[in-house]
């Protein structure tokens, strides 16, 4: 099958450090090559995962940009869009089209491919946001019997417009690189809590900093600040006036409700990691904490955290119920005193059996597996024969 695999112009496939999406596209992109599909990948220019060709709008992931007013924004996915159009036409014309379109551009990557009709390939639109977020949309979008979306929880899309459920062909689990190494025993890791996320208010940060101050435990938050990967950038960016990151919410609500709570030992904030020292980070954790407080659509961290046998212990919303066992894989909260409580027993969880749970449910072959049977269904709603596909 030759796929056109849309990543969005915001970050590099794989990401450096924050970037959950990008890092499932990698993980997908991989796979599917693997297992003989042409996979072109249309993301930033310096993205660096090795695919059959690049489609780009801009050198650069466009992350950061999200900081400024919309006026400034809104044509920074539209102009990736018609980088993605300009690569389907040609393709087209030079005889080696697309048997289908996977985007990942939330809201302007379903909009643009179902306006062309059928001029456009089959789509499939991976759905990583609360739906909630863009109802009057989804509430409102037609496929046209071309376009057609996947949920990565069953929790998300039941949260969806009954228009976009119609038009959803199932749901797939995130899924994350499985390490080769077996993860440490408890004895082995360190006393460290760690967060690993985007600092706002949605990802519940605060509480996870009162939480490990009430259990005695030290906290690491490994994530960006309103696009700024470190503490480095974000005081340079605050050193420029005309810098967007001023008027970034993120931004305000990190600065009123988190740094006043961390002191640089007990509570620390490094930046957004990568590499190998994000999985030391994962790998050598007492658990890796998800104090959310948004219905969470899917949940990359809490897979890789679970694939390093580190435990989870998390708030009882979105999709976190249907990612972490309660006291066999972690520990389910809700409310701030029950988090506190759950953390004096991450020791009672066996490392060995969150792995093991990983590998059934998050490796790359299984999310593949499921993509590869929604492939499958996309072209046959659509009315394209499967000999084409194969």
């Amino acid at each position: 099958m030759r796929i056109l695999m849309d990543a969005g112009p915001w970050l590099p496939v794989p990401p450096n450090g924050y970037g959950g999406l990008e890092n499932v596209v990698a993980t997908l992109t991989a796979e599917l090559r693997a297992r003989g599909h042409v996979v072109v990948l249309a993301t930033v220019g310096d993205s660096r995962l090795p695919a059959d060709g690049l489609v780009s709008a801009f050198p650069t992931g466009q992350f950061a940009r999200l900081a400024g007013p919309y006026p400034e924004v809104v044509g920074i996915a539209h102009a990736h869009a018609v980088a993605v159009l300009a690569a389907l036409r040609k393709h087209a014309d030079a005889g080696e089209p697309f048997d289908l379109v996977h985007t990942h551009l939330e809201v302007v990557g379903p909009a643009v491919l179902a306006a062309l009709g059928e001029a456009a390939p089959p789509v499939l639109a991976t759905l990583h946001w609360d739906l909630r977020r863009n109802a009057d949309f989804y509430e409102r979008f037609d496929g046209r019997g071309r376009v057609f979306f996947a949920g990565v929880s069953d929790t998300q899309v039941a949260r969806g417009p009954d228009a976009v459920r119609r038009q959803t062909v199932g749901s797939v689990p995130l899924s994350v690189p499985i390490p080769s190494e077996p993860p440490l025993p408890t004895a082995d890791r360190s006393d460290y809590a760690l967060l690993l996320a985007r600092m706002c208010a949605l990802k519940g940060v605060d509480t996870a900093v009162r939480a490990c101050r009430t259990a005695g435990l030290p906290l690491v938050l490994a994530g960006p600040v309103a696009g700024l990967p470190d503490a480095a950038a974000l005081d340079a960016a605050l050193a420029d006036p005309d810098h967007p990151v001023h008027t970034h919410p993120d931004l305000a609500w990190f600065t009123a409700h988190v740094r006043p709570l961390l002191d640089g030992d007990r509570a620390r904030w490094i930046g957004s990691v990568t590499g190998a020292d994000k999985t030391r980070l994962l790998r050598e954790a007492r658990a890796v904490l998800f104090p959310i407080r948004w219905e969470e659509p899917g949940g990359t961290a809490v897979c890789e955290a679970l694939a390093a046998g580190t435990p989870v212990v998390a708030m009882a919303r979105g999709c976190l119920p249907s990612l972490v066992e309660h006291g066999r894989t972690g520990f389910l909260a809700s409310d701030e005193a029950g988090f506190a409580a759950a953390l004096h027993r991450v020791g009672d969880i066996d490392p060995a059996v969150c792995a093991a749970e990983a590998r059934r449910r998050f490796a790359p072959a299984v999310m593949t597996d499921r993509y590869e049977r929604l492939y499958g269904e996309v072209l046959r709603r659509a009315g394209v024969s499967y000999a084409r596909a194969g």
